[in-house]
């Protein structure tokens, strides 16, 4: 019970600081929802106090700037993917926002930003590596056909089902392994997108419920988002994922060659 308690404890601790920006994001929702600033409209409000906190983030060590990179990449993925539905009508930001970009508030790409710190920051802190990770010719096609998917099913099959089925196809053999405390656990890589998109789900109906964005369903009242959006999570956590596990891999291997170049020079010299 004791190793229990420590183990969980410590988990608990490493979690909800690699969750400090999706928090920061709900805490500064739920504030702007019942607090208004005269002359600032709710969602630029919002984009400020989300550049604010990115900088500190930053200056206070709590991430590098390589993890700033990756997290500024998620945020173009996002607003890209943003613009789109709401084009489609998938789903609607109704509040007026000198900060919009083609009906879509800039605040938003931090959404998709957040999701990318807690990846970063829980790898990081978790000391996560992966075992049996599939060949980059598998996972880059994967990765952009599911991304792509969120545009052309508008216009052709919605392919998310077959995608999910090469999914457990390519990764069947591949582990995440992660360290608490000192110990070391592992649980297939198709269990962890399982647990971070149902998770993700979870905090969408709370971003809904304060008003962050709103589905057609929602327009009359909140409703709680349709479980179907969860395979549509469970899909972005796979291409979030893959985007920070091959940018690892690729900074491994870049630190690999430098290193290898520098031992070269000292047996050379």
């Amino acid at each position: 019970m004791k190793r229990f308690i420590r183990l969980l404890s410590h988990f608990t601790y490493q979690e909800a600081m690699s969750c400090l920006f999706p928090v920061f994001i709900f805490g500064s929702l739920a504030l702007s929802k019942l607090i208004s600033l005269p002359g600032l409209p709710r969602y630029d409000l919002l984009l400020i106090l989300c550049l604010l906190f990115q900088i500190f983030m930053v200056k206070s060590g709590l991430e590098t700037k390589d993890e700033l990179k990756v997290i500024t990449v998620f945020h173009l993925i996002g607003l890209a993917l943003e613009i789109y539905k709401i084009h489609m009508g998938s789903w609607s930001y109704p509040e007026f926002a000198y900060s919009k970009v083609f009906g879509v508030p800039l605040y938003s790409g931090f959404m998709y930003a957040s999701v990318a710190s807690y990846l970063c920051q829980s790898w990081r802190r978790l000391e996560i590596s992966l075992e049996n990770w599939p060949r980059h010719r598998f996972v880059v096609p994967l990765e952009a056909a599911i991304y792509l998917n969120f545009f052309t099913h508008h216009y052709i099959w919605d392919l998310r089902w077959i995608l999910t089925a090469a999914i457990f196809l390519v990764f069947w053999k591949s582990r995440v392994y992660f360290r608490v405390d000192k110990e070391q656990f592992w649980m297939p890589v198709p269990v962890s997108y399982f647990l971070i998109g149902f998770f993700i789900w979870i905090a969408e109906n709370i971003a809904t419920f304060f008003g962050a964005w709103r589905y057609p369903n929602q327009a009359e009242g909140w409703q709680l988002v349709h479980v179907s959006k969860f395979s549509s999570w469970f899909l972005l956590v796979i291409v979030s994922f893959i985007i920070v596990a091959e940018l690892k891999h690729v900074k491994e291997h870049l630190a690999g060659r430098s290193s290898h170049h520098e031992t070269m020079e000292t047996a050379k010299n």
